[in-house]
C-alpha cells in the first residue's frame, strides 16, 4: 500500500545545481494521494474547533482550501506582497538569498479565532514563522502548524517549536 511519501516526485538540480526538489504535484493530481494527505492533515484535529485554516502561498492554498471545506470552516491566505487587495499587515522575512515579505488582509481573522496553519513543505521555517507572527499580531489562537513534507536538515520544525507551536509532518526527506 502505498503512503504519502510515494506520491512525491524528487527533481534533483531544482531549481539550482545541488537541490533536491520535493514536487508535490505529483501527489495532488492522484486522487487517492490527494485525498490521503488530506486525511492524514485532518486526523490530528478530530473533536479540536478549528475556526480558520490559513494557507501560505501558494501550495499551502490547494491543501489548505481543501481541509477547510471539510471542516466546514472559511480560509484564509496569507499572500506575498502585493498579491492581495485592500487594507494588509506584513510582515519581512530572511529567505537564504535576501528577504520577503507576507501580507495578510487586516481583517481576516478576528482576536481569538483558532486556526490551523497549513503549508506543503517545511525548510527553514521562516515563511511560517512570518505568517505566525501575522496572525499573532491579528489576535488568532494558533491551533497547530501542519505540512506535509520536513526537511529535518534546514531546521524549521524546531525554530517553530521553539516559538511555543505544534508541528505536524506526514514525511520527511533527507538533505536540501
Amino acid at each position: 500500500m502505498k503512503n504519502v511519501r510515494d506520491y512525491i516526485r524528487t527533481i534533483p538540480d531544482f531549481p539550482h545545481e545541488g537541490i533536491m526538489f520535493r514536487d508535490v504535484t505529483t501527489l495532488f493530481s492522484d486522487p487517492r494521494g490527494f485525498r490521503m494527505a488530506i486525511d492524514q492533515m485532518l486526523h490530528p484535529y478530530a473533536g479540536t474547533r478549528i475556526d480558520k485554516v490559513v494557507g501560505l502561498e501558494a501550495r499551502g492554498f490547494i491543501m489548505g482550501g481543501a481541509i477547510a471545506h471539510q471542516l466546514s470552516v472559511g480560509f484564509v491566505p496569507i499572500r506575498k506582497k502585493g498579491k492581495l487587495p485592500g487594507k494588509t499587515l506584513q510582515q519581512d522575512y530572511k529567505l537564504e538569498y535576501g528577504e520577503a515579505t507576507m501580507e495578510i488582509h487586516d481583517d481576516a481573522i478576528q482576536a481569538g479565532e483558532k486556526v490551523l496553519v497549513v503549508d506543503d513543505l517545511l525548510a527553514t521555517g521562516g515563511t511560517a514563522e512570518a505568517g505566525i507572527k501575522l496572525l499573532e499580531r491579528l489576535g488568532a489562537e494558533i491551533i497547530s502548524t501542519s505540512f506535509i513534507i520536513d526537511l529535518p536538515a534546514l531546521g524549521g520544525r524546531k525554530r517553530l517549536e521553539a516559538m511555543g507551536m505544534d508541528v505536524q509532518i506526514l514525511c520527511e526527506f533527507d538533505g536540501l
